[in-house]
């Protein structure tokens, strides 16, 4: 049984009329009668009662007709329903709570100017939770920071991921030289929540050096970090593409590129995966926003 014996067994149900089929279908006619002929000996049932005209469907070739029509249309429409899934996505991103609400959204906001028919959808989760999403083939993309080296994830570096401190503007620690972590310690900290990585290498180092340490408030939201911090409540670390210029009126901002890593952050994809072209429009937006010529303009 093949599928043009179907769909021209189809057509000519459709249309009540072999020699109709035949011109719809471009066509001679005989071929249409041989494919027909060929599923009822292979089937071995008739299909057309041929005694009338039009001719007319049998009980066993209605039956056949409901069952094979819709899967002959849905194969026709494959290749316009396929062009409309490359032209409109959807693309399927994930990242962390620091780099969507910041860096993601300037990408997100060329992109949908530029490819306004195109769906997306965006994940959050710790950076754990983001690569796994990739590698599960659950999103098409992740964009995190400094992923470890991994046999089925490719990572394609773009910007720096630094570390800072915040504190409210009158803050003692922005009047005295910063020398070591251990300063930090004794202030009450706000941060992110338990598993994203920049509190994990922040908690590592203060445990290496023995310090105690107090974590008063723990966000999903560097921004309400931010807010909280403003407020006189404690200190933060965060990342520094989480501070937009006009924090600098409400916060301090002090830089950690001496005691805590300064990663490089990109896109992560799943190796050997199939890539739609939505996805790789987004891709390349993401190139040219965020890589370092990109972060100029």
């Amino acid at each position: 049984m093949e599928i043009r014996e179907l769909r021209s067994f189809s057509t000519a149900a459709r249309l009540r009329s072999i020699s109709r089929a035949a011109r719809e279908l471009g066509l001679g006619q005989p071929t249409v009668t041989t494919h027909i002929k060929k599923l009822e000996e292979e089937l071995g049932m008739t299909l057309f009662d041929r005694v009338k005209r039009p001719i007319q469907l049998t009980l066993a070739g209605q039956r056949l007709s409901d069952l094979v029509t819709p899967l002959v249309e849905g194969i026709d429409s494959l290749p316009s329903m396929t062009a409309l899934a490359e032209e409109r996505g959807p693309v399927q991103v994930a990242s962390t709570p620091d780099i969507i609400p910041h860096t993601l959204i300037r990408v997100v906001r060329v992109f949908l100017n530029r490819y306004p028919r195109v769906h997306l959808r965006i994940r959050s989760g710790t950076r754990a939770e983001v690569l796994q999403m990739v590698e599960s083939g659950d999103v098409d993309l992740a964009v995190v920071q400094h992923p470890e080296k991994s046999d089925s994830l490719e990572f394609q570096g773009l910007f720096l991921y630094e570390r800072v401190l915040i504190t409210p503007l009158d803050h003692p620690l922005m009047k005295e030289p910063l020398q070591s972590l251990d300063q930090l310690a004794g202030w009450p900290l706000i941060l992110m929540g338990r598993g994203t990585y920049t509190r994990q290498i922040l908690e590592e180092e203060f445990r290496r050096r023995g310090v105690d340490y107090d974590i008063i408030v723990e966000l999903d939201s560097m921004d309400m970090i931010k807010r909280y911090v403003e407020l006189g409540m404690g200190i933060s670390v965060g990342p520094r593409l989480s501070v937009e210029p006009e924090d600098s009126q409400r916060v301090g901002v002090i830089s950690l590129a001496n005691f805590l890593p300064v990663d490089q952050a990109g896109i992560v994809t799943l190796k050997g995966k199939t890539v739609s072209t939505p996805t790789r429009n987004f891709i390349s937006v993401m190139q040219d926003v965020l890589s370092p010529a990109g972060t100029r303009r």
